[in-house]
């Protein structure tokens, strides 16, 4: 049985766009809208198989993109490292505008 990798719908949000309308419009059916395999075989006129092979294709391309410009990690990294600045500046009661300031830039990466 197939298992989702959510990990391939947060490196879509970042690579999507590189990808085909077909492979980007297929990862978005099965991941942000929940369509089986079959469904989206379905709207495409395809096998299961078909699908799950085009899904491949493409999360293969979304993690080679990710090895090359670990876009999604230093995402990942910069919002650690701002609510780590956050919680410094809470506990050395830094003034109110640099906390404001730091809690934009948290809402900024996500």
């Amino acid at each position: 049985m197939f298992t989702k990798d959510l990990s391939v719908a947060y490196l879509l949000d970042f690579y999507g766009d590189v990808l085909s309308d077909r492979k980007r419009n297929v990862l978005d059916d099965y991941y942000n809208n929940d369509l089986s395999l079959a469904e989206i075989a379905a709207d495409l006129g395809i096998s299961r198989q078909g699908v799950r092979e085009l899904m491949k294709k493409a999360e293969e391309e979304l993690n080679f993109y990710e090895q090359k410009l670990h876009l999604a990690q230093r995402f990942g990294e910069a919002g650690e490292h701002a609510a780590a600045l956050r919680a410094m500046a809470v506990e050395h009661d830094l003034p109110d505008e640099v906390i404001r300031e730091i809690r934009a830039l948290e809402e900024c990466i996500g």
